[in-house]
């Protein structure tokens, strides 16, 4: 039997997706160190540092993520290739679809099935399109300098995959001998693969080089990947490297998988603050702790996706108009402005307001007259634009801002290249008024959405509206 994360699984949502999960706790997060010589705060040094080498073109890259089941009426991947320039146009950088694999039909759950119950590793979802309508869509994103990765899911497979005849000694067994689900899930439609098996890590080592070297993807989502152990993405993350640098995206709270392995992971523990905080059971200094403890006990140059919605949250959770009401676009701001790597879950931009299904089609709400689309927009520009903002080892590392109101107002400074961007945010529902106590944001700075200058004066007084945010740059 393959070794397994007892303790996480404990914690799993069980939901009908696969790559539904809640992660456990991270270690209790710790102020930022206070020097002695300068008495304000900085960053911690990080416990350990990656070995993992970024490719260039992640520095500063925005992950869009693309259902491509409900991302048009057609549902196919000649329908996204259609839109990449209005893509393109929000100045997005990495691509991530959606398991593009055929989907098992024996205990299948819904209609057309999961897109985690994998039938074929190097195989196209035939409802997609074909192998070259997949290859023309990679193409086509390259040339407009965006990058491709997609969905594995090397936990397990759907019951219909050859491997089960073929090769049945490479899954898991219940008590009573027989094939099983993953274990503590309700994955009722998946069959759970054994990685003490050889032939798994090789099986499923070459499907990962495939699509790299035959097809030309620049990386990989990595499903529930804390469930496969460690030793395995490290062995094959330097295979994958030697074709071309590639991005790994962990879904996962696990430091180790950065060590040796993986670009970036899930923010599940953002996530949860964020929500906390607008149903009132959290605070700013929640959120400060967040980022203390990324810091202090996360390998330096790890990158956290912080996100506002993606497949599992909108079918599950709810939308993020649901989850986040007046706080959305505060939640949005600071998942580009901290610390980590963004995501945009397909519709946000247009301000889909639905709650897409898993095993059905239902197509994303578009609409021509949102906001978000600006504001996305903007930001990503203010990301590109100010090295302070790029992610990893590449950007800035935020020092808090202390101010009078820390239960309230979130504050930092994050510096690079001698550039500066400051952010405040108001982590209420009611105007709060605060001060800033040290010494750290004196300067002048110009507001990055009004265009307004301003001196900023520590000890002078300010406001902030509900849920509203300032970002200064300098």
């Amino acid at each position: 039997m393959k070794k397994l994360l007892l303790g996480a699984y404990a914690l799993f949502i069980a939901c009908a997706a696969c790559s539904c999960t809640s992660p456990a706790d991270e270690p209790s997060a710790g102020p930022l160190a206070v020097t002695a010589d300068q008495g304000e705060a900085q960053p911690v040094m990080a416990v350990t540092t990656s070995s993992v080498t970024h490719p260039d073109w992640s520095r500063d890259a925005v992950i869009y993520q693309i259902n491509t089941r409900q991302y048009s009426e057609a549902g196919t991947f000649k329908a996204v290739e259609a839109d990449l320039d209005r893509i393109q146009s929000l100045g997005v950088d990495i691509l991530w679809f959606m398991p593009i694999h055929p989907i098992g039909v024996a205990k299948r759950k819904g209609r057309l099935g999961s897109p985690y119950a994998v039938q074929d590793f190097q195989a196209i979802n035939p409802e997609f399109g074909t192998l070259a309508d997949f290859k023309s869509l990679v193409d086509a994103a390259h040339a407009r300098d965006m990058k491709v990765i997609i969905d594995l899911v090397a936990n397990h497979t759907a019951w219909d995959h050859p491997l089960i005849y073929e090769h049945p000694e490479y899954y898991t067994r219940n008590a009573v001998g027989e094939i099983q689900h993953p274990p503590e899930t309700d994955w009722y439609d998946v069959a759970d693969m054994d990685y003490s098996q050889q032939g798994v890590r090789e099986y499923m080592s070459e499907s990962m080089l495939y699509w790299v070297r035959d097809v030309g993807i620049d990386g990989y989502r990595a499903d529930v990947a804390g469930m496969v152990p460690t030793d395995f993405w490290n062995e094959v993350r330097p295979r994958l490297d030697a074709v071309k640098p590639v991005f790994m995206l962990a879904e996962w709270q696990q430091p180790e998988l950065h060590e040796h392995a993986f670009s970036a992971s899930y923010a599940w523990r953002w996530k949860e603050i964020m929500q906390d905080i607008v149903k009132g059971d959290a605070t700013a200094i929640d959120m400060a702790g967040y980022y203390a403890d990324y810091q202090s006990q996360w390998p330096g140059g790890a990158m956290r996706m912080a996100y506002t919605s993606n497949h599992d949250q909108n079918t599950w959770d709810g939308t993020p108009f649901e989850i986040y009401g007046d706080a959305y676009k505060l939640a949005i701001v600071l998942s580009f402005v901290g610390e980590g790597i963004p995501l945009i879950y397909n519709g946000q931009e247009s301000c889909n307001d639905k709650r897409l299904e898993f095993f059905e089609k239902d197509e994303i709400k578009w609409k021509s007259n949102c906001d978000l689309n600006t504001l996305f927009k903007d930001l990503i520009l203010l990301k590109t634009d100010h090295p302070a903002l790029w992610n990893g080892v590449a950007g800035g590392r935020s020092v808090k801002v202390e101010n009078d109101n820390a239960q309230k107002i979130f504050s930092f400074i994050r510096r690079k290249d001698g550039r500066a961007i400051l952010a405040i945010f108001n982590l209420s529902e009611v105007s709060q008024t605060y001060r800033f106590t040290d010494n750290e944001p004196a300067g002048d700075f110009k507001e990055y959405f009004s265009s307004e200058n301003r001196v900023i004066v520590p000890g002078e007084s300010h406001t902030l509206e509900p849920w509203g945010y300032r970002i200064y740059v300098r």
